[in-house]
Parts: C-alpha cells; sequence; structure tokens
C-alpha cells in the first residue's frame, strides 16, 4: 500500500510567466519569487531560427568576433589633433553637397528641422541669400545631400554640414583611420535644433570665422587631446556625455585654456564668450570619438555588435559590425520626456540625430546610472540606474575606462550584441533632446529615445545569412 503524501507546513513558490499568481501567494503572505520570463524573440519562428545558429553552431564564431570589436571599442584612443573646414577633410564633400544625420533621406521624407537646418547650411554656404532661395533650390536638385556616417563621421540633432563647415578632427593611430564631426554651435538660436533663423545663420558663420581659427591656434600650441580620458572624468562627475556633458566640457577648456590666452584672434572675447556658454561644447567631440571607435570596430567580420545607430528624424538606422548595410525602422518619439513650460508631446518631433553612437561605447544611456540629469528625465537616479541595468543585458561586456562611482566603480555597459537585444526585446534607449515638430521654435525638452526593435531583427537576420550563406 502505498504511503500517503506528506504536504509540507511551509510553502514558496517560484512563478514563471503571470505575475498575477505570484502577486496572489504574496497577497497570502507566503514567499514568492516571479521569474520574468517572455518568448524569446517575441515567438517570432524566422528570428528563433537564426538565434539558434548564430548562438547554436556558431557561437564560437560570433564570440571570438565580439570579443576582438569589444577590445576595439575598449581600448581604443582616439586623439584631437586638429580643427578644420570640413571640405578638406571629408572624401567627397565638394561643390553643392551637405552632409545630414542618420540614412540617407528624399526631400519629401525629410522632417521639418532637418529641412530648416538644410536651408540654414545652404544660406551659410553662400549657394543662396535667404531661406526661401535656400528651399527653392533644395528643391531644384541643384544641392547634393548623404549621410555623414557614410563619410567617416557624424553629426548631432538636425545638424546639416557644408563643405566649409568647422569639424573636430579625431586620429585613432592604432587603426589608422580618423574621423570628425562639427564643432557644436551651442543653446538658442541654432540650426542644429531645427531653425533657419537669421541669428541661426550668424551663429554657423560665427563657427566658422572665429571659432574655427582660435580653436585651430589653441590646438597646434596645446598638441594633441585625449579626448576619452576627460569623458571619463567626466562620467564620474555625473556626465553621461550626452544630454550632460558640463563636466566634460570644463575639462576640456581647462586643458585649452593655457592655448586659448596665448591666442591673438581679434574676436577671441567674443569666441571666449561663445565658449564658456556651450555646456554641450563637447558632446560632438565626444561623438566624434565615439565614431573612431565604432568605425574600427566595424572592420570585424562576423560579429553580432551593433556598431551604427543614427536617426534622421523619419528613419532610424542600424548597421552590423563587418557590414555597411542599413536596416531601417520608423525613428520612434522620445519617451520619459521632460519638456520646456508650455510643452508636450503634441509639439515634439521624431528622435532624430547620430548621437546614437554614444550608447555604443558605453556613454549616454550606458552612463545613466551617474547622471542626475537623467536621472531628472526618467523619475529618479533608481530608474536611471535601471537604464544601465537593461542595457547590461545585452551587451558583450563592460567599459574598463567609463566606471559609476554610484554602481561601487562598475564600468558602463559596452558592446551591445544584437543577438540579445532580438531574444530579449531589449533595445538601446538613447538620452537625447527633443526638438519641436513644425514651428522652427528649437529645443523644447529632453527625454528618452527606444530604438525600435525590428531593423535589429532585420540586422540579425543579414548576419545569419552572411554566416551561414543562405
Amino acid at each position: 500500500m502505498t504511503a500517503p503524501i506528506a504536504l509540507p507546513d511551509e510553502v514558496g513558490v517560484v512563478n514563471v510567466g503571470l505575475p498575477l499568481f505570484a502577486q496572489a501567494v504574496a497577497a497570502q503572505g507566503r514567499p514568492a519569487v516571479h521569474v520574468e520570463w517572455r518568448v524569446p524573440a517575441g515567438g517570432d519562428p524566422e528570428a528563433l531560427a537564426a538565434l539558434r545558429r548564430l548562438s547554436g553552431p556558431l557561437n564560437d564564431r560570433v564570440d571570438e568576433a565580439n570579443t576582438e570589436v569589444l577590445r576595439r571599442l575598449d581600448t581604443g584612443v582616439p586623439l584631437l589633433t586638429a580643427v578644420r573646414p570640413a571640405g578638406e577633410v571629408v572624401p567627397g564633400l565638394e561643390g553643392r553637397t551637405l552632409l545630414h544625420a542618420g540614412p540617407q533621406v528624399d526631400l519629401e521624407e525629410v522632417c521639418d528641422p532637418l529641412r530648416r537646418s538644410m536651408r540654414a547650411a545652404v544660406v551659410a554656404e553662400g549657394w543662396a541669400p535667404d531661406v526661401d532661395a535656400a528651399d527653392a533650390l533644395l528643391a531644384s536638385g541643384e544641392v547634393r545631400w548623404s549621410p555623414a556616417n557614410e563619410a567617416g563621421g557624424v553629426v548631432p540633432m538636425a545638424t546639416v554640414m557644408g563643405p566649409s563647415t568647422p569639424v573636430w578632427v579625431v586620429e585613432l593611430e592604432a587603426a589608422g583611420l580618423s574621423s570628425w564631426a562639427p564643432l557644436g554651435q551651442g543653446s538658442g538660436d541654432v540650426a542644429w535644433f531645427g531653425k533657419d533663423s537669421p541669428g541661426a545663420v550668424e551663429r554657423l558663420v560665427l563657427l566658422r570665422e572665429a571659432v574655427a581659427p582660435v580653436l585651430t591656434a589653441a590646438l597646434r600650441d596645446s598638441g594633441p587631446v585625449e579626448v576619452l580620458a576627460l569623458a571619463s572624468q567626466g562620467v564620474a562627475m555625473g556626465d553621461d556625455v550626452h544630454v550632460r556633458t558640463q563636466a566634460s566640457t570644463n575639462l576640456l577648456l581647462r586643458h585649452l585654456l593655457p592655448s586659448l590666452m596665448a591666442g591673438e584672434h581679434p574676436r577671441r572675447v567674443e569666441v571666449a564668450r561663445y565658449l564658456s556658454s556651450n555646456h554641450l561644447l563637447f558632446l560632438t567631440l565626444a561623438m566624434a570619438c565615439a565614431r573612431a571607435l565604432t568605425g574600427w570596430a566595424s572592420q570585424v567580420e562576423g560579429s553580432s555588435v551593433v556598431t551604427t545607430m543614427a536617426r534622421n528624424g523619419t528613419t532610424f538606422g542600424t548597421r552590423l559590425s563587418g557590414s555597411d548595410d542599413w536596416f531601417l525602422a520608423p525613428s520612434p518619439m522620445v519617451g520619459s520626456a521632460l519638456y520646456h513650460p508650455g510643452r508636450s508631446e503634441a509639439d515634439a518631433a521624431a528622435d532624430i540625430g547620430d548621437s546614437a553612437v554614444l550608447e555604443l561605447v558605453g556613454l549616454g544611456g550606458a552612463a545613466a546610472a551617474g547622471s542626475p540629469a537623467v536621472g531628472q528625465l526618467v523619475g529618479g537616479l533608481a530608474a536611471a540606474g535601471a537604464l544601465t541595468a537593461e542595457l547590461e543585458r545585452v551587451c558583450v561586456g563592460r567599459s574598463s575606462r567609463f566606471v559609476l562611482p554610484t554602481l561601487g566603480g562598475r564600468g558602463t555597459p559596452l558592446a551591445v550584441d544584437v543577438r540579445r537585444v532580438v531574444e530579449h526585446g531589449i533595445t538601446p534607449k538613447v538620452t537625447t533632446g527633443i526638438l519641436h515638430r513644425s514651428e522652427g521654435s528649437g529645443q523644447i525638452g529632453a527625454g528618452v529615445a527606444v530604438a525600435p526593435v525590428a531593423c535589429f531583427r532585420d540586422a540579425l537576420l543579414d548576419l545569419d545569412r552572411r554566416l551561414t550563406g543562405g
């Protein structure tokens, strides 16, 4: 005769599935642990088949490539060496040619902030006398435009640049390559915020005619600058080096101060006022360094690490290491937003800019846990920490140079693995500004944009095809 089953006096529950069951047990005063679980890749059969191959028979090959990509992203040392006109640095940037953020976009699909910035750039280049004439010139087809990323550089938000635009020049000696990004325009009446006012055009001219010569002379005097060493200090001082770069900017200006004081440019006092008021000066310089690192990483074949995330206000594009192919999805709106008084989501344009490259090298959303500024956007430092922790779930490793005092000196997440992104349905979160969608009034807030998963899925399937020959 079978002995009766003895039921335990104490019951603890591990619940997998709907959290309602764990909540019901806990409500009765019993211990319950809920395991958050969801079907990998949302149950998508094609994506699951690719994941089985890329994380199965091909896993060692992909992991080996990823280890090398992680090494390059973590150890590369980009140096700021010069400020020069873009036409002297960027291959093919000649004649009436403009460069913009994100993937390629046709004129009829250009969002309002980007269209206004294009007009301001045309006037600043001297191709048209005013913005109305600039608009007509753009519509005529006499001006060409293409993505900055495809020319080896990056631009922030709605920035559009022409051959005379001054750029930071960054050299990565270990890779034998260089990258670039335009000098930051600062705050207020500026084209990178989607404005085409006379003041926005004047700021572009100021950068070209006064700021660039002053900085060029200062860099000749100071010598190359190890930019990411400054950024690492900035992260320890509360920067995420995306929505907040105050500490890093101050460190850069302190480094250049003796050389700036030694300059003799007749407009140096005017330039000093611009530099002292531009708390985002370091942003585009950090972007240029990040683009140099991802450019080096992108040379590795067979890796599943994301090396491009960029958006033009209409589409969001991503690319993987070892491939020049773009994978696209609609550009998302910016959530977790803090709007200027009188503004709301109804006024907002979709996410725009190449600055998401920072999230790929351990900055921006990856460093959110240490940034009070990000905490203001998402509801406190605990929520900011959750952004960093979530990104860690889909990254290959951690940065050895960007460490967070708030997390006991732990490095920021580094090297986004498209396999993990698609498996978990967790995409990078981008800390960013928000522009007005239609009236040209500039920045109206800041927040966190969630990268769309569709383009990562397509990139995963392409990697699977490339590695299997299918």
